[in-house]
C-alpha cells in the first residue's frame, strides 16, 4: 500500500474510521484524481493573473451552448425537497454535532471547512461522530455529568457534509509520499465509513462542495462521484451536491457548474463571505476601484451582491435546483438581550430579502436562531416545501454588474483597518486552538471572515489607501504599529498563557502575511502548518 498514516491513533476509536479498507479507497481515489487536482489548481494561478493584467472576467464564450440549453438537473430526492432552514457547524466535538441535529433545521451543514480546524483528532472525530450519527448511536456526557442525546420527539436535521476546498492538503496522510488532498480525505472517509448508512435511513450522502472556481473542479467532482458510487455498489445518483458560489470566477459560470454535476446536482448557495474574500483576492492589485470599503459597511443590497445572489437564484431555478441563501454572521446572547433583539431582527431581515428574491432557503449558525428563520420561509412558502416554481426571467445580469465593486456604499478607515487586524488574529489564534467557529463581538467569524479582514488589509497596503476618518495613508509601518495595538489589546483581554501559545504565534502570522511583498493565496494553508 502506498499510503501512509503519520499518526494512526490521534483519538480514541480511530482505528475504526482509519481501517485498512478505507486507506486502500483513499489511495485509490488519490491516484485516480489527485493529479487532476493539481492541474487545475495550477491553471487557477493562470488565469488570476490574466485577470489581474486585465481587470476583467467575463461569461466563457466556449460554453455558451450550456447557458442557452434546455436542461435541468435530477430531481431531487425526498430528503432534500425542503431546505428551508439549514444549520452550520463542525461535525465535532460531539456534543456540536448532536445540538445541531436536534436543532429543528431542516439540514445541517455539518463542516470539515471553514468552521473546523483540520487538525488531525478533529477530522477522524467528524467522521466518527457523522458515522455515530447516520446510526443513531451518537451522545456524549459533559465532564459535568450532563448528557447529549439525539432527539426521537421530532425529525433530526439532514446532514450535508463539507468536506475541504480542493486546496487544502492532509499532511498526515501521505500518499506515495506525498501530502493527501484534505477534500479526497474528507471525503472518502465519509462516504466509505456513512454513505450505506444514510440511504438505509432514506437519506443518502449528500455534500456542500465549497472553494471551487471553475466548472472542470465541478467536473472533478463529478468523476469522483461516479467512481465513488460504483466502488461501493451504490446506484448514480445516490450523492447530491450542493456547490457554493463562493468564488468570484465561479460566479461566472454557475450554469456551467450544475451542468457539469447535473446528475448528482442539488443546488447552489451564496457563499457571501468567501465571495467577498474572493473578489479581493482576484482583484488586489487591480487598482483602487476593486478597493472594497470597511468589511462591516457592505452589505447584501450592494448592487453587485444583488446581482450575485438574483443572477443565482434565476439560475438555479431554470436548471431545477434549489438556491440556498448565505450565512447571516450575528449571533444572539443569552446574557444580553438586546443583542439578541437586535440580531434577530437583522437575521430577520436579512432573510425576508431571501425569501421574497426566490431562495428555498438558508443558512444559521445558531440554534436559536433557526424559528426566526423558519418563519421568515414559512411565511412566503407555506405549504409548499420550496419555490423551485418561482422563476426570475425579468432578470438579467451582465459582468459589468457583477464587477461593478464601486457600487458598493462605505469608506476606508482606520476603525475598519484596526478591526480587521483584532479579528485576522483573534480568529487565527482561536483556529490554532483547534476551534473554527467563535463569535467575535457578537458576530460568528470563521475562516471566510478572517480571510476577508487579512486580505483587506494586504490590498489597502498595496493601493495606500487613504483612510477616511483620520486621512492617514495605509503603509506597512501603520499596520505593524495598529497590529501591535490590537495583540497587546488581545494579551489583556486573553491572558498571557493563551497569548504565548495561540495569539503571538496568530498576530506573527498575520504580520507576516498582511505585509508580505507577495500575497498568499489562502490564511489556513500556512496557519494549518502550526496545528498538529
Amino acid at each position: 500500500m502506498a499510503i501512509t498514516v503519520t499518526d494512526p491513533r490521534p483519538i480514541e476509536r480511530a482505528e475504526e474510521i482509519l481501517t485498512p479498507k478505507a486507506l486502500a479507497f483513499l489511495e485509490e481515489l488519490h491516484n485516480r484524481f489527485a493529479g487532476t487536482r493539481n492541474e487545475l489548481l495550477a491553471a487557477r494561478g493562470v488565469k488570476r493573473q490574466r485577470v489581474a493584467d486585465t481587470g476583467r472576467l467575463d461569461f466563457l464564450p466556449e460554453t455558451q451552448d450550456v447557458r442557452d440549453g434546455d436542461w435541468t438537473v435530477a430531481p431531487a430526492p425526498a430528503a432534500l425537497q425542503d431546505r428551508r432552514v439549514e444549520m452550520t457547524g463542525p461535525a465535532s466535538p460531539a456534543k456540536m454535532a448532536i445540538n445541531a441535529l436536534n436543532s429543528g433545521a431542516k439540514v445541517w451543514l455539518a463542516d470539515l471547512e471553514d468552521a473546523s480546524t483540520p487538525t488531525w483528532g478533529n477530522v477522524i472525530d467528524s467522521i466518527l461522530n457523522l458515522r455515530d450519527a447516520a446510526q443513531g448511536t451518537l451522545s456524549h456526557t459533559s465532564a459535568e455529568g450532563k448528557e447529549y442525546t439525539l432527539r426521537t420527539d421530532a425529525p433530526l436535521a439532514v446532514v450535508v457534509a463539507r468536506p475541504r476546498g480542493w486546496h487544502m492538503p492532509e499532511k498526515h496522510l501521505l500518499v506515495n509520499g506525498e501530502p493527501a488532498v484534505g477534500a479526497l480525505v474528507d471525503f472518502g472517509l465519509h462516504f466509505f465509513h456513512v454513505a450505506k448508512q444514510l440511504v438505509l435511513n432514506g437519506h443518502g450522502p449528500y455534500y456542500y462542495l465549497p472553494k471551487m472556481e471553475s466548472h472542470l473542479e465541478a467536473r472533478l467532482w463529478n468523476d469522483v462521484f461516479v467512481f465513488a458510487q460504483d466502488f461501493l455498489g451504490l446506484g448514480q445518483g445516490s450523492i447530491r451536491a450542493t456547490v457554493l458560489i463562493e468564488t468570484i470566477p465561479a460566479a461566472f459560470e454557475m450554469d456551467e457548474i450544475l451542468y457539469e454535476l447535473r446528475d448528482h446536482a442539488s443546488g447552489l448557495n451564496a457563499g457571501r463571505w468567501d465571495y467577498l474574500f474572493s473578489i479581493i483576492k482576484y482583484f488586489r492589485d487591480a487598482g483602487e476601484e476593486f478597493v472594497l470599503p470597511d468589511r462591516a459597511s457592505v452589505v447584501m443590497t450592494a448592487p453587485f451582491m444583488r446581482a450575485y445572489t438574483e443572477l443565482l437564484v434565476k439560475t438555479c431555478h431554470q436548471r431545477g435546483a434549489f438556491a440556498m441563501g448565505g450565512m447571516a454572521a450575528v449571533i444572539p446572547n443569552r446574557r444580553h438581550p438586546e443583542v439578541t433583539e437586535a440580531a434577530f431582527a437583522k437575521v430577520r431581515a436579512d432573510k425576508t430579502r431571501e425569501a421574497n428574491d426566490g431562495f428555498d432557503g438558508s443558512w444559521v449558525a445558531h440554534p436559536d436562531l433557526v424559528p426566526t428563520c423558519r418563519e421568515v420561509f414559512d411565511a412566503v412558502l407555506g405549504d409548499r416545501p420550496n419555490q423551485l416554481d418561482k422563476q426570475r426571467p425579468e432578470v438579467s445580469v451582465t459582468a459589468d454588474q457583477l464587477l461593478d465593486i464601486g457600487s458598493a456604499d462605505g469608506q476606508v478607515t482606520e476603525g475598519g483597518l484596526r478591526l480587521n487586524l483584532y479579528v485576522a488574529v483573534a480568529y487565527t489564534a482561536v483556529w490554532l486552538s483547534g476551534n473554527g467557529a467563535v463569535a467575535i463581538h457578537n458576530l460568528m467569524e470563521d475562516a471566510a471572515t478572517a480571510e476577508i479582514s487579512r486580505s483587506q488589509v494586504w490590498q489597502q497596503i498595496r493601493n495606500k489607501s487613504v483612510l477616511a476618518d483620520t486621512g492617514n495613508t495605509v503603509t506597512r509601518e501603520l499596520v505593524e504599529r495598529i497590529l501591535g495595538e490590537e495583540t497587546e489589546r488581545l494579551r489583556t483581554e486573553f491572558g498571557d498563557e493563551a497569548f504565548r501559545l495561540y495569539y503571538k504565534p496568530a498576530s506573527d502570522l498575520i504580520a507576516d502575511i498582511c505585509l508580505s511583498e507577495e500575497y498568499t493565496d489562502f490564511l489556513t494553508t500556512p496557519a494549518y502548518e502550526l496545528v498538529g
